[in-house]
């Protein structure tokens, strides 16, 4: 960091450079606090196109090259790749290098950054922005994704107060509204309010497709079957990867949403027309109050919740 401006990044190293973690870059250019953005991506076309767009001032030929000499680095890696990717950058981090991730679970990322980055640990701030678009990948990065966007910052027991105090002024920079909480309550929040509408969604499309007459069904589907299943066009490896590593908290969310489908199927069975339509209005007056009081996205949220 220097003392050009309150805050500044002398090098920022982008590892992944797709939406999210091209979107810091220009929120952060935008705000001209960083100095020199290195990116790397497996892809040399994507690094390509970060380039020319302006996105990076640097594509780097691999992981140790990209972070080497950074005084912070974002994570923007599938959670699945964050173990080998970790384990590759520890002996080619600055002693003073600040580190972050923009992945969608936190207890195993805390756990894997433990137990890979040795002396480095201190300064790895987890967290989490709640924003996304509908289409991945670089091109469709945006300086004001996370404009008025919650992110939520899970600081470990064992992490530097400077380094928690970086990462949320970096993201304060990129406009959003910073949250904090522990790893394990960030997770057991999103089963419930992220991760299982997906797995609906997944689950609703793959069973009408299932069915001999699924031509039909999507031939004839109108507005509400589109705003239901918006989210069943994520990116199969996130979400794959969330599954994975919070499988109990989603777990313990699909037995609360099957009690609540039992209770349904009960007040059908017994054609109880008065049990359905308070079923109905308690869901309605429910949401009606958070959706007042809710920053309603401008845009899909698809990529990261």
């Amino acid at each position: 960091m220097t003392a050009s401006t309150p805050f500044t990044i002398r090098r920022l190293a982008i590892i992944g450079c797709g939406l999210m973690g091209g979107s810091v870059a220009l929120a952060l250019k935008r705000a001209g606090c960083v100095d020199h953005v290195v990116g790397y991506s497996r892809s040399a076309e994507t690094r390509e196109t970060a380039l020319d767009m302006g996105v990076i001032d640097e594509a780097a030929a691999g992981i140790a090259t990209a972070v080497r000499d950074a005084d912070m680095v974002i994570l923007a890696t599938p959670v699945g790749a964050l173990a080998t990717t970790l384990q590759i950058i520890a002996p080619h981090l600055s002693v003073d290098c600040i580190l972050t991730d923009v992945g969608s679970t936190k207890s195993d990322v805390a756990a894997i950054a433990k137990q890979e980055l040795g002396r480095h640990a201190a300064r790895f701030v987890p967290s989490h922005p709640i924003a996304g678009k509908e289409h991945a990948g670089v091109m469709h990065a945006e300086a004001d994704l996370y404009d008025e966007r919650k992110v939520i910052m899970t600081p470990l027991p064992h992490n530097a107060l400077g380094a928690i105090g970086a990462v949320q002024a970096m993201w304060q920079i990129c406009g959003a509204d910073v949250v904090t909480m522990t790893p394990q309550n960030h997770d057991r929040v999103f089963a419930a309010v992220s991760h299982l509408p997906h797995l609906l969604a997944f689950s609703y499309i793959n069973g009408l497709a299932n069915q001999a007459d699924s031509d039909t069904f999507f031939a004839l589907a109108g507005p509400g079957f589109r705003d239901f299943t918006r989210i069943a066009g994520a990116n199969p490896d996130m979400w794959r990867d969330v599954f994975k590593s919070n499988r109990d908290a989603i777990k313990e969310q699909i037995d609360q949403f099957r009690t609540a489908l039992d209770s349904f199927e009960a007040a059908l069975d017994a054609r109880d027309g008065a049990a359905l339509e308070q079923f109905v209005e308690r869901s309605r007056d429910i949401r009606a109050p958070w959706r007042l009081n809710a920053v309603i996205p401008t845009r899909d949220d698809l990529t990261q919740q």
